[in-house]
């Protein structure tokens, strides 16, 4: 089990991506990384690899080797998307959390603009969510986006339109008081609204993945993705007051 230690003195943000055989796609994502946020402070790059087995652990590695900035962590078995960004926040030494996704798709050139947008919001916003214009999808996959993004704003009340966008910034311990199950990663914003805080929506381009081929199918998502949606408006239901509370003092 990985806890950060705390945050590290200067380190302004930890950008966190999970990989599951993306091998082809790590130099080319790294190098893009290091390229956005060099001119901005100091910065880790946390890699999760959820159980890869086509040589991906081996790359991050040798990468690592001229990186100090870059740290790996390993899972034993694949615990999801979900898990490996959970992984990566509790290692994760400073107070923002940027994420994106592993196969290039998130183009890293737009984490300064968000990172800024969050520390120049009032401790009350408590993320700030990529939304993808332009999409470079198939039409099929489109239209079933558009159709589960409408039927989620409806049944959720959340003010995005494209969840599915992995390139956030997000306050670190916000993160942690989300509650944690497989498929999070796919309701943050309506989590971290039923915890209180506000939602920035920040446009970006979409971009055809790097290199291979996603490794989830339509099917796969719209089963478990409904039963979380029922458990994800029950949680919002069920959220207890919140009292203002004060320490009394002698």
């Amino acid at each position: 089990m990985y806890n950060s230690v705390g945050a590290e003195q200067g380190l302004r943000v930890s950008v966190t991506v999970p990989v599951k055989n993306e091998r082809d796609n790590l130099l080319p994502l790294i190098t893009e990384i290091e390229a956005a946020l060099a001119p901005g402070g100091a910065y880790e790059i946390i890699y999760v690899d959820d159980a890869s087995d086509d040589g991906t652990s081996q790359i991050l590695a040798e990468l690592q080797v001229s990186r100090p900035h870059l740290r790996v962590i390993r899972h034993e078995f694949s615990a999801g998307k979900s898990g490996a960004i959970r992984t990566a926040v509790r290692a994760a030494r400073a107070p923002l959390i940027a994420t994106l996704d592993g196969d290039g798709q998130n183009n890293p050139a737009y984490l300064p603009a968000m990172i800024a947008a969050l520390e120049a919001s009032p401790a009350d916003t408590g993320l700030v969510q990529g939304e993808r214009q332009r999409r470079r999808d198939t039409l099929f996959k489109r239209v079933q986006s558009r159709i589960a993004n409408a039927v989620r704003r409806l049944v959720l009340s959340d003010v995005t339109s494209d969840t599915g966008c992995g390139l956030t910034v997000v306050r670190r311990d916000v993160y942690l008081q989300l509650p944690y199950f497989q498929g999070l990663h796919r309701f943050v914003p309506a989590l971290v609204r039923r915890e209180g805080y506000a939602i920035l929506i920040h446009s970006v381009a979409d971009r055809p993945r790097l290199s291979g081929q996603s490794h989830y199918g339509f099917f796969d998502r719209l089963w478990v993705g409904l039963f979380d949606m029922a458990g994800v408006w029950w949680l919002i239901r069920r959220r207890g007051p919140r009292p203002n509370a004060k320490e009394q003092r002698p």
